[in-house]
């Protein structure tokens, strides 16, 4: 059977504040916990980070401001509570590092002293048979390190940042995706139209059926059919690793990523048939707001001349992409190259979406030598990239030219309290805040990329890829010491 494993996530609460009506909602406590003893440069380094990180304030953003802010850290934060307002687009949010001007004007690393220090670090044998990496200096594009950078390994979920710049790239920060529904001009038939929405909720079903039952009007006796439309995706709806806890059906149509418990991330039952429970689901939301529904939804298009009546959109495409990087989640992965391919004009399958992800790649003119995406989640081992793309997008997404690509930044998980870093790194002295990276784990691989402040206050963007393993906690643990290492920090992972 194809790969079930990917990175394990505690599950706090959502910190996009999903609403769910129709399922218990977990309420988990994140408390993170921070070495004391890390340098006074280094808090003040990841505050100005922070702050500068842009206008989104969900709770992960709003966290991490506090814990960077907090010279004597108390931890006990509550980093996925739930905010009053949704994230906003941020389209022209400021450079992640433009509070960092002074300290990146400072002499690059050297890099004899980054290959003195890696060696020994890279070649540790819990890193199995292959690694491959690569080091870059983001403020000047120069590779620092570089060990088989033009190999293309299997990426597993890092894959995720390739997806995502592509997304942002092709689609803007702005973006929401649109559920509608449509009444046919005799009025007698409504049709639930997905857009390509993963995280739609019972409160959007709700909201959308609230809305529809007013433009139908009259008292509620004359019935009314049901059809739900997914075709805006074409191709299989099962990703190629086949049935899989860690991904539902990719279908156009679902509610909470087709999950079948009170979870938001992980791995989970799934429904088989996403589309129609969704579409049953809004059968009870328009009975319960007075509309009579004849018979059972059945799949059809909208009839020419329906109207639409009723829209619900979709977070921003930005915060999307945030919570796709921070909880490793392959529903909303596989549904930002499904939106890559509509806007490029490819099939929305999974072929469509590999021709227009790496067709966007290549208008950044990032190295895509070697590539092969095969899904936009990592979840396909026979995917391939190499370190070298994936420090190139990083480097473009922390352009001050490139706004527009900041939230795969602040989208990675922070070293120690965030995402799938949350257990990670509680063991180092020095690294919590200076390190953000998108994790990834098949059987026999493991990878780390992402972006870590070195001693000189530098921006440095790093992957590390890594296969043959037979530990994989072994393998995470020397993949953060390589990490960590870019930082100075003395310390050791657990």
């Amino acid at each position: 059977m194809a790969e079930p494993v990917e990175e394990p996530s505690n599950r706090p609460s959502d910190p996009w504040g999903r609403i769910k009506n129709l399922k218990s909602k977990r309420n988990g406590s994140n408390t993170w916990q921070v070495v004391a003893g890390s340098a006074v440069l280094g808090l003040v380094v990841a505050t100005g980070a922070v702050l500068a990180a842009g206008p989104w304030d969900n709770g992960q953003r709003k966290a991490e401001r506090q814990l960077a802010a907090a010279e004597h850290p108390t931890g006990g934060v509550h980093h996925g509570r739930r905010l009053p307002s949704a994230p906003e687009p941020a389209p022209s949010a400021p450079a992640v590092l433009g509070a960092l001007d002074t300290v990146t004007r400072s002499a690059p690393q050297d890099p004899a002293s980054l290959r003195t220090a890696l060696a020994p670090l890279i070649a540790a044998p819990e890193l199995g048979t292959r690694v491959a990496a690569s080091v870059v200096d983001t403020a000047t594009g120069k590779q620092l390190y570089g060990r088989g950078a033009a190999t293309p390994m299997t990426p597993a979920s890092t894959v995720k940042i390739a997806t995502a710049v592509a997304a942002l790239s092709a689609l803007g920060p702005d973006h929401r995706i649109a559920t509608t529904v449509r009444l046919s001009e005799d009025g007698r038939t409504l049709t639930l139209v997905g857009g390509g929405d993963p995280t739609l909720d019972p409160a959007a079903l709700r909201s959308l059926a609230t809305t529809a039952a007013k433009a139908l009007g009259g008292d509620g006796e004359d019935p009314v059919r049901l059809a739900y439309d997914t075709s805006r995706y074409t191709g299989p709806v099962r990703h190629p690793i086949g049935k899989n806890p860690n991904i539902a059906p990719v279908t156009a149509l679902m509610v909470d990523e087709g999950r079948l418990d009170d979870t938001d991330r992980g791995p989970a039952e799934r429904s088989k048939d996403p589309a129609g429970d969704a579409a049953r689901a809004f059968a009870a939301e328009l009975t319960a707001a007075g509309v009579t529904v004849e018979g059972e939804p059945r799949a059809a298009r909208p009839a020419a001349g329906a109207r639409t009546v009723a829209t619900h959109r979709s977070a921003p495409l930005s915060a999307l992409v945030e919570r796709t990087l921070t909880n490793s989640d392959n529903d909303i992965a596989e549904a930002l190259a499904r939106q890559t391919a509509i806007a490029k004009g490819e099939s929305a399958d999974f072929a469509g979406a590999r021709r227009a992800v790496t067709t966007e790649l290549k208008k950044l003119q990032v190295p895509t030598g070697g590539a092969r995406l095969a899904d936009g989640s990592g979840l396909d081992r026979k995917g391939r990239v190499t370190p070298a793309l994936l420090t190139a997008l990083l480097a473009r997404a922390a352009d001050p030219e490139r706004p527009g690509l900041r939230p795969v930044l602040t989208g990675l998980p922070v070293a120690g309290f965030t995402g799938t870093l949350s257990t990670r790194y509680r063991d180092t002295t020095g690294t919590p805040g200076l390190i953000r990276a998108k994790t990834g784990t098949l059987t026999g691989v493991n990878s780390l990329a992402g972006t870590v402040v070195d001693p000189q206050g530098r921006l440095l963007a790093f992957a590390f890829l890594a296969s043959g393993s037979t530990a994989p906690a072994d393998a995470e643990a020397a993949l953060d010491t390589l990490a960590a290492a870019l930082t100075g920090a003395g310390g050791t992972t657990g």
